[in-house]
């Protein structure tokens, strides 16, 4: 017989857990495909989760309800809350992980999610069906009508066994074709030692799906006791620990120090004289890789006039040997990482545990792609992760929960939720990735969110915990704990707003630059019967010190989704309007955006191509649309 599932995930890695557990909270029957069962979770590259820009959104996948940072606070060795010396806005929970401990938490969080079935195999076929312009109904359910021509209704493994869905989603990671190169050496697969999924791509290329090639990469991993501590400098974890997860009550496990040294000149001489040989010098590789975590050789060209480079040595885990050299990603040749990789101070006797490596893969553009994952060739086709162009634990994850949810809504036949700029940062990331679509791997950055004052790491359970409550993401123990942490905020705003300070109002003290937690704690301990917890008081004094700045940014946010609110008919035929540049005609045909907001951010326009079409929606003249 053939099962039948309301989604099907193509992937356990960390896009596919968060899509696979959220859609099954909400109801629907899942599927979770992955090669093998016990890699589910396992972390390909630095056993770390959090950093700038994903710190923020591994607390917003949280929020909504969703597993990375609890399998974090349980799994982490070291946590560190980045750039203290800078303001709360772009404050980052970082923490170095435990590599074997993270995919067994993951595997127990999804082992206690009701109404997900996990399955071996390796999909090779996408299984869809004519659909016209005609509505039809999902397991009795309306269908929302796609622009695309079909809809998804299935998948077959390698293996011939045929599984039914009334929606797939994608995680495929860097398996699409995934091809490994370690300088000249080549094999086929997605990371050491795991196989690439090779059917997939010519079954997407059949459907009429463009695909392209991106890379990335990994150090080299080297024995922890063949390391000489005594030339780096230690980096302790923050004491006390900051969780990730509001379910998390505290950091109960010990913290492990990491180490940092440098690179040299005699570093840099063997990588210079052995370009040649680096696959992504000599042509062997042809995609383009992360600019913002470049290769060790990409460092030594690009910036030649600096003589050292920061490398960070990271252990893999309390029980692991390995430890992982951030800093120094290379494909060269073995021969040459075992020559510079002895010429870094601390490594002068390493052992090398591991070779570092680069991969390339297929992925699928993301003008294909809708704002809710869904692809606009195939209705009920989601893709999140690395498929869709980016790089990263984290960035796979906060698509993989929106990819989840809008799989969950499709299947009921409700409209998808799409997070906004002003929303959270997964909302900042997804609308870049439609509207500019990826030619290198996608890394978030806080300098890419414009209302990055509204998207602080402490308060997105206040942004997004009510929207997972609707969608019933959000249980009631975290729905209790987010009522009472809201019941205390409000109780000591209200008290800022009377208490007097040296005769003047506690919420007008609060903002100066001399006034920090620990003297408002300092303050508050005798003159208060009521103990409020860091949280409550953290989130205070930032929106006390950011109060003007906030309201600012608050007033450009309800101009901006003026823009926001003026949808664009589906179907609109920008080649017709002779007024747009050809430019800005092609773009606006190939990215296809939903509102005149997207469209102002579609790479390539200008403010005056976004009048010329505000003229057209505001029916100055009648609306080209296509036959």
């Amino acid at each position: 017989m053939t099962e039948h599932y309301d989604i099907i995930i193509v992937g356990g890695g960390h896009a596919g857990i968060e899509a696979a557990a959220i859609a099954a909270r909400m109801g629907a029957r899942v599927a979770l495909i992955s090669m093998k069962h016990d890699a589910i979770g396992r972390m390909s590259c630095n056993p770390a989760i959090g950093g700038i820009g994903k710190g923020q959104m591994v607390r917003e996948i949280d929020a909504l309800g969703g597993l990375m940072g609890i399998a974090t606070d349980r799994a982490g060795i070291q946590f560190r809350m980045l750039n203290r010396s800078k303001g709360p806005a772009v404050w980052a929970p970082r923490a170095q992980c435990d590599r074997d401990r993270y995919p067994k938490v993951v595997q127990e969080l999804l082992g206690e999610v009701r109404n997900l079935e996990i399955l071996e195999g390796s999909v090779e076929t996408i299984e869809t069906i004519a659909c016209g312009d005609t509505h039809e109904s999902i397991a009795g359910k309306p269908w929302r009508l796609n622009a695309g021509p079909s809809r998804v209704t299935g998948v077959i493994l390698a293996d011939g066994r045929k599984l039914k869905a009334d929606a797939v989603i994608l995680t495929t990671g860097t398996f699409l074709r995934g091809l490994m190169h370690c300088g000249s050496d080549q094999s086929a697969g997605g990371r050491i030692g795991e196989a690439a999924a090779v059917g997939l791509s010519a079954a997407l290329a059949s459907l009429g799906f463009e695909l392209g090639r991106l890379k990335t990469g990994t150090p080299p991993r080297v024995h922890r006791d063949s390391i000489r501590y005594d030339v780096c400098d230690v980096q302790p974890g923050d004491d006390p620990p900051t969780p990730f997860s509001d379910m998390t009550d505290g950091i109960r496990q010990p913290q492990v120090p990491c180490w940092v040294t440098w690179t040299n000149e005699s570093v840099h001489e063997p990588i210079r004289a052995n370009l040649h040989r680096a696959p992504m010098y000599s042509g062997q590789i042809q995609s383009r890789g992360p600019r913002y975590c470049p290769s060790i050789e990409d460092k030594v060209v690009r910036f030649s006039d600096k003589p050292r480079h920061q490398v960070f040595l990271e252990p893999e885990g309390y029980d692991n040997e390995r430890v992982y050299c951030n800093g120094i990603s290379t494909s060269l040749p073995k021969d040459v990482q075992e020559d510079f990789v002895h010429q870094v101070p601390g490594l002068e006797s390493a052992e090398i545990l591991q070779y570092g490596y680069a991969v390339e893969y297929d992925f699928v553009p993301t003008h294909q792609t809708n704002p809710s994952l869904e692809s606009k060739l195939v209705g009920g086709l989601f893709f999140a992760g690395q498929i869709n162009g980016t790089s990263g634990y984290e960035e796979a994850a906060g698509q993989g929960i929106m990819a989840g949810i809008n799989a969950a809504q499709h299947v009921r036949g409700h409209a998808p939720i799409v997070l906004g700029r002003d929303q959270a940062y997964i909302g900042v990331m997804i609308d870049d990735l439609v509207t500019k679509p990826p030619t290198e791997p996608y890394r978030m950055f806080t300098s890419r969110a414009e209302y990055r004052l509204l998207l602080r790491s402490d308060n997105t359970d206040a942004r997004l915990t009510p929207l997972g409550r609707r969608l019933g993401t959000v249980d009631d123990e975290r729905w209790e704990r987010f009522r009472r942490k809201q019941s205390a905020n409000q109780t000591f705003s209200a008290l800022a707003d009377r208490a007097r300070v040296n005769g003047m109002l506690l919420s007008t003290w609060m903002r100066r630059p001399d006034t920090d937690l620990a003297a408002l704690a300092t303050l508050l301990a005798p003159s208060t019967d009521q103990i409020y917890c860091t949280d409550t008081l953290t989130q205070a004094l930032n929106d006390a010190k950011y109060s003007g700045y906030i309201r600012r940014q608050e007033d450009q946010v309800a101009r901006f989704r003026r823009l926001e609110d003026m949808n664009i008919p589906p179907r609109v035929d920008y080649r017709s309007m002779s007024e747009l540049r050809h430019e800005a005609r092609e773009s606006f045909t190939r990215v296809a955006p939903r509102t005149l907001g997207q469209a102002s951010r579609v790479s390539g326009i200008n403010p005056a191509d976004i009048t010329i079409l505000w003229v057209y929606l505001t029916g100055r003249r009648e609306l080209p649309k296509s036959a």
